[in-house]
């Protein structure tokens, strides 16, 4: 007994020993390719918009009703949460890896053997019985001592994929406010292009009738009525287009919410849309902790790296102490006979796996491969973010040039419209002027109001691109 004892204490003061090791390197974030400021920005500025809540950011009291729905009832943030709260069962788990496993086993056997057998001749001669019963009831301990760091590297592994799982989240978030903002700036501008169709409408309405009585006066022939109605009835044909994509993106918006499909009550128009005018974008640096998909990404690599120590820990010799001790009897009416009943037992085992089949190489081998994977699809996101701000600063950046030019367009066209419908009713113009004028001025503000929801949806685009969105 004190042998024993002896070798359990040994394998302990080894284990401690060997506690304070863990198999694998800790983690240390790769290098990443960044600009020290973003193209297009003349300085560079810690600020970001990125840190505003989109209650701030989005002041329209309509689209903050719809992105706070949407935040409560979207069925895909809803899944998202859920796997936030399943990580965390998880990590529950984990942290409770590095304690000893204790199990009740209570069991009862009754064993008839041969008579001609050894164990039946046994029992006839010792016990007086042709039966043999066993009745245990016992404490199991079991715990396995982590002597490389394979279990802190599983809880490592395990609260890093919690990360990831709640980062993944954000991001589904920030896109999910993105998405319901465009969708609401989409449908601002369909208005307005309902709005400027119907006018035009109007307009050709009275230009028909104008080339009828000129007609009647015998100033026109018939041809100039059927372009003038022709040029009507294309504008009318944008109406029903228009009120049918309008309906459509309704539905998309209200299906975004995670509500029926039904009408979307609005008392703005797209003129009216503000959003800040100030959209300083921060140090390319900080995309690495202020966008989600970038830190999610960086979770996975951290875990990864965590399962590379676990493969490594797994081709160590691993140390196991178990005990067992309970009361344990051949009769049942002595079973809870104090002390006589009593038993206990305690080992510890050693194991240094030898051959597997190269099961145990290949798992560290392609968890390494795997936390390289890990290592690219990290730098690729990073550079996807970098790419995405870029993209949206030069397009907040033209698209204010262009909305500039569309609207001196516009203005330039309308008052061709009462010029050519003047001169036309003076004859000194003819119909085919009157209608090209009215053509290109409808093309004109349909594409102004364009403009306009490209330019909202680029502010959307920087917003989230960096990172904003999930506060």
């Amino acid at each position: 007994m004190k042998k024993n004892s002896l070798i359990i204490y040994a394998a302990l003061l080894i284990a401690l020993t060997l506690n304070a090791c863990k198999a694998g390197k800790n983690y240390q974030r790769p290098t990443v390719q960044l600009p020290e400021k973003f193209a297009g920005v003349s300085y560079a500025d810690t600020s970001s918009i990125a840190n505003i809540q989109w209650k701030q950011f989005f002041t329209d009291t309509t689209l903050q009703g719809l992105i706070d729905r949407g935040i409560k009832y979207n069925y895909n943030l809803q899944i998202a949460v859920k796997r936030i709260d399943i990580a965390q069962q998880q990590v529950k788990q984990a942290k409770l890896s590095l304690l000893p496993q204790l199990n009740l086993q209570v069991t009862g056997q009754y064993n008839r053997p041969s008579d001609n057998s050894l164990n039946g001749l046994s029992a006839s001669s010792f016990l007086g019985s042709k039966h043999i019963e066993d009745y245990n009831a016992s404490l199991l301990l079991s715990w396995e001592l982590d002597t490389w760091g394979k279990i802190r590297r599983q809880q490592e592994s395990v609260m890093a994929q919690y990360l990831q799982t709640y980062e993944a989240t954000k991001a589904v978030q920030t896109q999910l406010v993105a998405d319901i903002a465009q969708g609401y700036y989409n449908l601002l501008m369909l208005d307005r292009q309902l709005t400027i169709a119907k006018q035009n409408l109007t307009l050709s309405d009275s230009t028909v009738n104008l080339t009828r009585l000129l007609k009647n006066a015998g100033e026109v022939n018939l041809l100039a009525v059927q372009q003038a109605d022709a040029q009507r009835q294309t504008t009318a044909l944008l109406i029903p287009q228009l009120e049918q994509s309008i309906t459509i993106q309704e539905n998309a918006l209200q299906i975004l919410t995670g509500q029926l499909p039904g009408a979307i009550a609005r008392n703005k128009g797209i003129e009216a849309a503000e959003l800040p005018t100030s959209l300083n974008t921060g140090l390319p640096a900080a995309l690495l902790s202020r966008r989600p998909d970038v830190r999610s990404s960086e979770m996975a690599l951290v875990a990864s790296n965590a399962q590379v120590g676990v493969a490594q820990a797994n081709m160590y010799p691993s140390l196991t102490i178990t005990a067992q001790g309970g009361l344990q009897s051949f009769k049942s009416s002595n079973w809870f006979n104090i002390p006589g009943s009593l038993f206990g037992l305690a080992t510890g085992t050693v194991l240094q796996p030898i051959f597997r089949n190269r099961t145990l190489k290949t798992q560290y081998e392609v968890a390494k491969i795997q936390r390289e994977q890990a290592v690219l699809q990290f730098r690729q996101s990073v550079l996807n973010a970098v790419g995405e701000v870029s993209n949206a600063l030069v397009q907040n950046q033209k698209l204010q040039q262009q909305r500039q030019i569309a609207t001196g367009q516009v203005d330039t066209l309308n008052q061709a419209v009462k010029n050519a419908r003047l001169l036309f009713k003076s004859d000194m113009a003819n119909y085919l002027e009157v209608i090209t004028a009215q053509t290109n001025a409808l093309q004109a503000q349909l594409n102004l109001a364009s403009i306009q929801r490209q330019q909202l949806g680029a502010v959307v685009e920087l917003y989230r691109s960096l990172g904003g969105g999930w506060q």
